[in-house]
Protein backbone atom coordinates (compact mmCIF):
# COMPACT_ATOMS: atom_id res chain seq x y z
CA UNK A 1 0.00 0.00 0.00
CA UNK A 2 1.36 3.42 -0.99
CA UNK A 3 -1.48 5.61 0.31
CA UNK A 4 -4.42 4.70 2.49
CA UNK A 5 -6.25 4.65 5.78
CA UNK A 6 -5.79 2.47 8.85
CA UNK A 7 -8.30 2.03 11.67
CA UNK A 8 -11.02 -0.30 12.95
CA UNK A 9 -13.79 -0.63 11.90
CA UNK A 10 -13.67 1.02 8.47
CA UNK A 11 -16.84 -0.14 6.72
CA UNK A 12 -18.28 3.38 7.04
CA UNK A 13 -15.33 5.24 5.50
CA UNK A 14 -15.72 7.76 2.65
CA UNK A 15 -11.99 8.52 2.57
CA UNK A 16 -11.20 6.65 -0.66
CA UNK A 17 -13.71 8.68 -2.68
CA UNK A 18 -12.49 11.95 -1.17
CA UNK A 19 -8.77 11.36 -1.70
CA UNK A 20 -9.22 10.07 -5.23
CA UNK A 21 -11.42 13.09 -6.08
CA UNK A 22 -8.55 15.43 -5.16
CA UNK A 23 -5.32 13.51 -5.76
CA UNK A 24 -4.07 11.26 -8.56
CA UNK A 25 -2.94 8.31 -6.42
CA UNK A 26 -4.86 5.15 -5.47
CA UNK A 27 -6.05 5.24 -1.85
CA UNK A 28 -6.63 1.99 0.02
CA UNK A 29 -8.84 1.27 3.02
CA UNK A 30 -6.79 -0.98 5.29
CA UNK A 31 -8.71 -2.24 8.32
CA UNK A 32 -6.34 -3.36 11.07
CA UNK A 33 -7.01 -5.40 14.17
CA UNK A 34 -5.24 -4.09 17.26
CA UNK A 35 -2.84 -7.04 17.16
CA UNK A 36 -1.77 -6.09 13.62
CA UNK A 37 -0.84 -2.45 14.26
CA UNK A 38 2.66 -3.12 15.67
CA UNK A 39 3.90 -5.13 12.69
CA UNK A 40 2.28 -2.74 10.20
CA UNK A 41 3.88 0.33 11.71
CA UNK A 42 7.29 -1.29 12.14
CA UNK A 43 7.32 -2.43 8.50
CA UNK A 44 6.80 1.18 7.27
CA UNK A 45 5.67 -0.13 3.86
CA UNK A 46 3.71 2.94 2.82
CA UNK A 47 4.35 6.42 1.43
CA UNK A 48 1.65 8.17 3.48
CA UNK A 49 -1.38 7.10 5.50
CA UNK A 50 -4.26 8.50 7.46
CA UNK A 51 -5.09 7.09 10.89
CA UNK A 52 -8.57 6.95 12.40
CA UNK A 53 -10.35 5.45 15.41
CA UNK A 54 -8.97 3.86 17.56
CA UNK A 55 -5.30 4.28 16.62
CA UNK A 56 -4.65 8.06 16.57
CA UNK A 57 -2.67 7.81 19.80
CA UNK A 58 -1.48 4.21 19.35
CA UNK A 59 0.74 5.18 16.38
CA UNK A 60 2.65 7.95 18.17
CA UNK A 61 5.49 5.77 19.59
CA UNK A 62 6.33 4.64 16.04
CA UNK A 63 6.89 8.20 14.75
CA UNK A 64 10.28 9.83 14.28
CA UNK A 65 8.82 13.33 14.47
CA UNK A 66 5.52 15.18 14.91
CA UNK A 67 4.41 18.66 13.88
CA UNK A 68 3.24 21.21 16.44
CA UNK A 69 -0.48 20.38 16.05
CA UNK A 70 0.01 16.65 16.53
CA UNK A 71 2.36 17.18 19.48
CA UNK A 72 0.08 19.69 21.22
CA UNK A 73 -3.03 17.58 20.69
CA UNK A 74 -1.37 14.26 21.49
CA UNK A 75 -3.02 12.52 18.54
CA UNK A 76 -1.95 11.84 14.97
CA UNK A 77 -4.20 11.26 11.95
CA UNK A 78 -1.69 11.73 9.12
CA UNK A 79 1.70 10.04 8.71
CA UNK A 80 4.14 10.69 5.88
CA UNK A 81 7.08 8.36 5.23
CA UNK A 82 10.00 10.55 4.21
CA UNK A 83 12.96 8.35 3.35
CA UNK A 84 12.07 5.80 6.01
CA UNK A 85 11.39 8.43 8.68
CA UNK A 86 7.77 8.72 9.84
CA UNK A 87 6.48 12.26 10.34
CA UNK A 88 3.14 12.68 12.13
CA UNK A 89 0.57 15.46 11.58
CA UNK A 90 -2.90 16.26 12.85
CA UNK A 91 -5.27 17.62 10.21
CA UNK A 92 -8.39 17.01 12.35
CA UNK A 93 -7.55 20.39 13.91
CA UNK A 94 -7.64 22.16 10.54
CA UNK A 95 -10.69 20.19 9.43
CA UNK A 96 -12.75 21.17 12.48
CA UNK A 97 -11.52 24.76 12.27
CA UNK A 98 -12.72 24.87 8.65
CA UNK A 99 -16.18 23.62 9.69
CA UNK A 100 -16.46 26.18 12.51
CA UNK A 101 -15.55 29.08 10.20
CA UNK A 102 -17.69 27.84 7.29
CA UNK A 103 -20.84 27.77 9.45
CA UNK A 104 -19.98 30.85 11.49
CA UNK A 105 -20.20 28.97 14.78
CA UNK A 106 -19.42 31.51 17.50
CA UNK A 107 -16.94 30.10 20.01
CA UNK A 108 -15.47 33.16 21.73
CA UNK A 109 -16.86 33.63 25.21
CA UNK A 110 -19.10 30.56 24.95
CA UNK A 111 -19.44 27.58 27.27
CA UNK A 112 -18.60 24.52 25.16
CA UNK A 113 -19.15 20.81 25.73
CA UNK A 114 -17.06 18.22 23.94
CA UNK A 115 -18.67 14.78 24.10
CA UNK A 116 -16.00 12.06 24.08
CA UNK A 117 -12.33 12.01 25.07
CA UNK A 118 -10.65 10.24 22.13
CA UNK A 119 -8.26 11.43 19.43
CA UNK A 120 -10.80 13.58 17.56
CA UNK A 121 -11.92 15.34 20.73
CA UNK A 122 -8.38 16.47 21.46
CA UNK A 123 -8.27 18.31 18.14
CA UNK A 124 -11.72 19.79 18.73
CA UNK A 125 -10.76 21.01 22.21
CA UNK A 126 -7.62 22.63 20.79
CA UNK A 127 -9.70 24.55 18.24
CA UNK A 128 -12.25 25.63 20.87
CA UNK A 129 -9.43 26.97 23.02
CA UNK A 130 -7.81 28.73 20.04
CA UNK A 131 -11.07 30.58 19.45
CA UNK A 132 -11.26 31.67 23.09
CA UNK A 133 -14.13 29.61 24.45
CA UNK A 134 -15.06 30.78 27.93
CA UNK A 135 -15.05 27.17 29.16
CA UNK A 136 -14.41 23.79 27.53
CA UNK A 137 -15.82 20.76 29.34
CA UNK A 138 -15.11 17.22 28.18
CA UNK A 139 -17.84 14.67 28.87
CA UNK A 140 -17.24 10.92 28.70
CA UNK A 141 -18.88 7.69 29.80
CA UNK A 142 -16.43 7.45 32.69
CA UNK A 143 -14.90 10.14 34.88
CA UNK A 144 -11.21 10.77 34.26
CA UNK A 145 -8.66 13.46 35.00
CA UNK A 146 -9.83 15.28 31.85
CA UNK A 147 -13.51 14.38 31.65
CA UNK A 148 -16.69 14.49 33.69
CA UNK A 149 -19.54 11.99 33.43
CA UNK A 150 -22.81 12.56 31.60
CA UNK A 151 -24.63 12.58 34.95
CA UNK A 152 -22.44 15.43 36.17
CA UNK A 153 -22.94 17.21 32.86
CA UNK A 154 -26.74 17.06 33.17
CA UNK A 155 -26.48 18.18 36.79
CA UNK A 156 -24.17 21.18 36.33
CA UNK A 157 -23.69 22.13 32.68
CA UNK A 158 -27.05 22.32 30.93
CA UNK A 159 -26.26 26.01 30.25
CA UNK A 160 -23.75 25.00 27.53
CA UNK A 161 -23.96 27.12 24.38
CA UNK A 162 -21.94 24.95 21.95
CA UNK A 163 -21.91 21.13 21.88
CA UNK A 164 -19.55 19.00 19.79
CA UNK A 165 -20.06 15.25 19.51
CA UNK A 166 -16.77 13.36 19.18
CA UNK A 167 -18.23 9.97 20.12
CA UNK A 168 -19.37 7.29 17.65
CA UNK A 169 -22.91 7.39 19.11
CA UNK A 170 -25.31 7.84 16.20
CA UNK A 171 -22.92 6.53 13.56
CA UNK A 172 -24.09 4.04 10.93
CA UNK A 173 -25.51 1.43 11.42
CA UNK A 174 -26.85 2.58 14.84
CA UNK A 175 -28.38 5.73 13.37
CA UNK A 176 -31.25 5.99 15.87
CA UNK A 177 -28.91 6.67 18.78
CA UNK A 178 -27.94 10.11 20.10
CA UNK A 179 -25.40 10.97 22.81
CA UNK A 180 -27.63 13.60 24.50
CA UNK A 181 -31.14 15.03 24.37
CA UNK A 182 -30.72 18.67 23.36
CA UNK A 183 -33.95 19.76 25.05
CA UNK A 184 -31.90 19.58 28.26
CA UNK A 185 -29.68 22.42 26.93
CA UNK A 186 -31.98 25.46 26.49
CA UNK A 187 -29.09 27.91 25.91
CA UNK A 188 -27.41 25.84 23.21
CA UNK A 189 -26.82 27.78 19.98
CA UNK A 190 -24.80 25.36 17.85
CA UNK A 191 -24.16 21.62 17.59
CA UNK A 192 -21.37 20.06 15.55
CA UNK A 193 -21.07 16.31 15.06
CA UNK A 194 -17.87 14.74 13.73
CA UNK A 195 -19.91 11.77 12.46
CA UNK A 196 -20.43 11.85 8.69
CA UNK A 197 -22.33 8.59 8.10
CA UNK A 198 -25.32 9.12 8.16
CA UNK A 199 -25.18 12.54 6.50
CA UNK A 200 -27.43 13.91 9.24
CA UNK A 201 -27.25 12.30 12.66
CA UNK A 202 -30.19 12.25 15.02
CA UNK A 203 -28.32 14.78 17.18
CA UNK A 204 -27.89 17.26 14.31
CA UNK A 205 -31.49 16.76 13.15
CA UNK A 206 -32.70 17.58 16.67
CA UNK A 207 -30.46 20.66 16.82
CA UNK A 208 -31.99 22.01 13.61
CA UNK A 209 -35.52 21.24 14.81
CA UNK A 210 -34.82 23.32 17.93
CA UNK A 211 -33.54 26.28 15.91
CA UNK A 212 -29.84 25.70 16.62
CA UNK A 213 -27.03 25.57 14.07
CA UNK A 214 -26.56 21.88 13.30
CA UNK A 215 -23.57 20.62 11.32
CA UNK A 216 -22.57 17.05 10.52
CA UNK A 217 -19.00 15.88 10.04
CA UNK A 218 -18.73 15.44 6.26
CA UNK A 219 -17.22 18.90 5.70
CA UNK A 220 -14.71 18.29 8.46
CA UNK A 221 -13.87 14.93 6.90
CA UNK A 222 -13.31 16.44 3.45
CA UNK A 223 -11.31 19.35 4.88
CA UNK A 224 -9.02 17.18 7.02
CA UNK A 225 -8.46 14.90 4.00
CA UNK A 226 -7.63 17.95 1.85
CA UNK A 227 -5.02 19.15 4.34
CA UNK A 228 -3.65 15.60 4.67
CA UNK A 229 -3.26 15.40 0.88
CA UNK A 230 -1.18 18.58 0.98
CA UNK A 231 1.20 16.74 3.33
CA UNK A 232 1.06 13.58 1.21
CA UNK A 233 2.06 15.35 -2.04
CA UNK A 234 4.00 18.23 -0.38
CA UNK A 235 2.06 20.82 -2.42
CA UNK A 236 -0.37 23.62 -1.53
CA UNK A 237 -3.75 23.08 -3.20
CA UNK A 238 -6.62 25.53 -3.89
CA UNK A 239 -8.85 25.56 -0.78
CA UNK A 240 -12.06 25.96 -2.82
CA UNK A 241 -11.54 22.30 -3.74
CA UNK A 242 -12.87 21.40 -0.26
CA UNK A 243 -16.39 22.65 -0.94
CA UNK A 244 -16.35 21.28 -4.50
CA UNK A 245 -15.54 17.76 -3.26
CA UNK A 246 -17.92 18.09 -0.29
CA UNK A 247 -20.83 18.95 -2.60
CA UNK A 248 -19.97 16.03 -4.88
CA UNK A 249 -19.66 13.46 -2.07
CA UNK A 250 -22.76 14.80 -0.31
CA UNK A 251 -24.89 14.47 -3.46
CA UNK A 252 -23.66 10.92 -4.06
CA UNK A 253 -24.22 9.80 -0.48
CA UNK A 254 -27.59 11.53 -0.21
CA UNK A 255 -28.77 9.65 -3.31
CA UNK A 256 -27.56 6.39 -1.73
CA UNK A 257 -29.32 7.16 1.56
CA UNK A 258 -32.56 8.08 -0.23
CA UNK A 259 -32.42 4.88 -2.26
CA UNK A 260 -31.83 2.81 0.87
CA UNK A 261 -34.70 4.60 2.62
CA UNK A 262 -32.60 5.91 5.50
Amino acid sequence: MDYGLIGYPLGHSFSKEIHESIASYTYEIHQLEESEVDSFMKAREFKAINVTIPYKQTVIPYLDSMDDNARAIGACNTIVNRGGKLCGHNTDFSGFEYMVKKHNIQIEGKKCLCLGDGGASKAVVAVLKKYNAAEVIIVDIRKTENAITYDECFEKHTDAEVIVNCTPVGMYPKVDASPVDLTKFPKCEAVADVIYNPLETRLVAQAKSLGMIGVNGLEMLVAQAFYAIEFFVETKLPEEKIDEVYQKIYAEKKAEEDKAGK
